[in-house]
């Protein structure tokens, strides 16, 4: 509930907000188990809304004031459930694609550490690998997507160490 603060509710059965988002990708980081108990929480908090002293013993969150009816913020309680079931049975992609996640990289990360990213993937390449000693190092180092069409594991290496260079 604290990444609605000062953010606006607008969920829809379709569409995610931007603080659901947020929550989303912080979650999935930091502790990928809380999405469910949230998901829980949320149905329960629908069905039945805590009065003050279970807020105060911390079971629940408050709800912030969204600006909605009163009579409106159990739909919308039932909207978000919703979207972190969905998210748990199918995952939460940050960026809509590989190149809007490259791009984030390069424009919110220091200088000096995309050039040491470029410097590793060079060196990465350098060595005597075939594609699926590629795949394998990408496992290893944590990335959990393949890479975009038409690129091989290889070649999308080449191509982000390439477009990270040229800035």
């Amino acid at each position: 509930m604290r990444a609605y603060l000062g953010q606006p509710a607008d969920d829809t059965s379709e569409q995610r907000s931007r603080a659901l988002d947020a929550y989303l990708r912080h979650t999935w980081h930091t502790r990928p188990w809380a999405i469910a108990e949230a998901e829980r929480q949320l149905r329960e908090y629908s069905r039945n809304p805590p009065g003050r002293l279970r807020i105060g013993l911390g079971e629940f969150y408050a709800v912030p004031d969204t600006g909605m009816p009163q009579s409106a913020v159990g739909d919308w309680l039932l909207v978000l459930a919703d979207h972190l079931k969905r998210s748990i049975e199918e995952g939460v992609d940050e960026f809509p694609g590989h190149e809007a996640a490259v791009a984030d990289y390069a424009a919110t990360t220091d200088p000096q550490l995309t050039a040491r990213l470029v410097g590793e993937l060079h060196e990465l390449l350098a060595l005597p690998l075939d594609e699926a000693d590629y795949a394998l190092a990408a496992a290893e180092l944590g990335m959990e997507v393949a890479p975009p069409e038409p690129f091989s594991y290889g070649a999308w290496f080449q191509s982000v160490a390439t477009g990270l260079a040229r800035g």
